[in-house]
């Protein structure tokens, strides 16, 4: 009983961390989505625009990744 005890223990708390790492992963989204947006309306020109939207892509890809890492470190 004690070994099932534990092991439920185990699975919720990668459950939690396993939540929190995909709450990152969208905070993340969310501030790469807001930084590209900011610089577009500053953007002064076509090139500085697409700069703007490149990062925000760039962001984007790195918390997914990010997070993707994370996961399976929790998996391990």
């Amino acid at each position: 009983m004690e070994e099932s005890s534990s092991s439920a223990r185990g699975r919720v708390k990668r459950g939690c961390l396993w939540f929190g790492v995909s709450l990152r992963e969208g905070f993340l989204y969310v501030k790469a989505f807001l930084v590209g947006q900011v610089k577009k309306m500053k953007a002064k020109n076509e090139r500085e625009a697409t700069e703007a939207n490149l990062t925000e892509t760039k962001m984007q890809v790195e918390a997914t990744d990010e997070a993707e890492n994370a996961k399976k470190r929790l998996h391990m």
